[in-house]
């Protein structure tokens, strides 16, 4: 239950993303759904193919979408108030790639791969639906900028292997490394911290 409902979570902050996203496009009701639809769950379907779990989640329970649905609802109902949180669409992204690193981790975890594949596993998870969003509303995807994104996913899904080495229940190293890739990309952000950019460096 614990880990079905950070899924239903990090489903919730990555559709509000693409909501946001769509809205400052100015794409139409279809259009904010689908943008909304595959940032939600765009890296959880790509993370299923990769460990052969067919039909992928969302097609197995029918509580993904209807989550997406709602969300889309109230996310364009509230979307005025929504404005004012600053930088929402900063927050719910990181929001989202925090609970996302952590269940493509516990995915790999239970489809038994290695530390390094199920980290790989999240970090799929956890940014590649945020990539289609940014193709489709046509920007450079937040993951290929100098910006730390998926270098945080790495970081905090081998934190929680170092977690789990403590002795603590599984459920507070799950969540101490979801905060781990919150905390990461919000003090990246906040000084400006960065990947080198090789085209700086080539001048």
């Amino acid at each position: 239950m614990f880990y079905l409902a950070i899924d239903i979570l990090g489903t919730i902050a990555f559709a509000i993303s693409g909501v946001l996203v769509a809205m400052e496009k100015r794409l139409d009701l279809f259009g904010v759904f689908i943008v909304a639809f595959v940032t939600a769950i765009g890296g959880g379907t790509l993370r299923d193919f990769l460990i052969g779990n067919t039909p992928v989640v969302w097609m197995q329970d029918a509580t993904y979408l209807m989550v997406v649905i709602l969300t889309v609802i109230f996310a364009i109902l509230f979307s005025n108030q929504l404005k004012y949180l600053r930088k929402s669409l900063f927050l719910f992204d990181t929001i989202g790639i925090g609970l996302y690193t952590l269940v493509g981790v516990e995915k790999g975890v239970e489809a038994g791969l290695l530390p390094v594949m199920c980290v790989t596993l999240g970090t799929i998870t956890a940014c590649f639906g945020g990539v289609i969003r940014d193709i489709l509303c046509n920007e450079i995807p937040v993951i290929f900028r100098k910006e730390i994104y998926a270098t945080a996913c790495i970081l905090g899904g081998f934190s929680y292997f170092l977690f789990h080495l403590l002795p603590m229940p599984p459920q507070y190293g799950y969540a101490l490394a979801i905060v781990v890739v919150i905390l990461l990309r919000l003090l990246a952000v906040r000084f400006k911290i960065g990947l080198p950019n090789i085209y700086n460096n080539a001048k």
